[in-house]
């Protein structure tokens, strides 16, 4: 389980179809850590302390992996958000994520405004009855507030200064694939939902069969 409060921006060293390397400052990696790299929860195989300040680690990456995330489309130099997973004594000071990536958008606009950087995103139709305004959503990762929802599947965050500065979203363009995994919270609401709904329409179809209502 990850916040979305990206820890460090990882280097890709090397890719191929077992797994990627990657460099971080991030320190007390071990073999069989969770780590969120642009959202996706990877385990680590492999780590390699190079100094006091910098290290490599190894995670493998399954093929569907690929094919469902943006982690495919990495290549040596290119950046990652990485996140080591919650601790018990971790405050949570995004929300709750999985790591576990439910569909794949695009950059569709990016504006300057007065005091943030205002990104619209596309995304999948399915993933549309848990993007709600103002609610939570993980982008590549990152934990991000969503400021607007647009008609065409889509919609718009106001991303502070120390977030781009921390986060590769400092470094997408127009038409960049990104990572999305809507609120936990949101999904469990809507499972009750359905079961409540469920659940009335038994009873009512129970009294109607047992002439308790004509």
């Amino acid at each position: 389980m990850f916040t979305g409060i990206i820890e460090d921006l990882g280097v890709i060293l090397k890719t191929n179809r077992s797994g990627l390397e990657i460099s971080t400052g991030l320190d007390t990696l071990k073999i069989g850590d969770s780590v969120s790299v642009n959202g996706v929860c990877l385990t680590i195989t492999k780590t390699n302390q190079k100094s006091y300040s910098f290290s490599t680690f190894l995670a493998d990456v399954s093929g569907e992996t690929l094919k469902l995330t943006n982690l495919g489309e990495l290549k040596p130099g290119s950046m990652v958000n990485l996140e080591r997973s919650l601790r018990t004594d971790s405050r949570l000071g995004g929300h709750m994520v999985t790591g576990h990536i439910e569909g794949i958008g695009r950059i569709v606009s990016i504006k300057n405004d007065k005091n943030s950087r205002i990104y619209e995103f596309s995304y999948p139709k399915e993933l549309g009855n848990y993007i709600v305004k103002k609610g939570s959503i993980a982008v590549d990762g990152i934990s991000l507030t969503v400021a607007d929802i647009k008609k065409a599947n889509s919609f718009t965050v106001a991303v502070i200064p120390h977030t781009l500065k921390n986060t590769t979203l400092n470094f997408k363009k127009t038409g960049d694939k990104i990572n999305l995994e809507t609120d936990i919270m949101a999904k469990y609401i809507k499972k009750s939902q359905q079961n409540q709904k469920e659940n009335s329409k038994i009873s009512f179809d129970l009294l109607k069969r047992t002439g308790f209502i004509r």
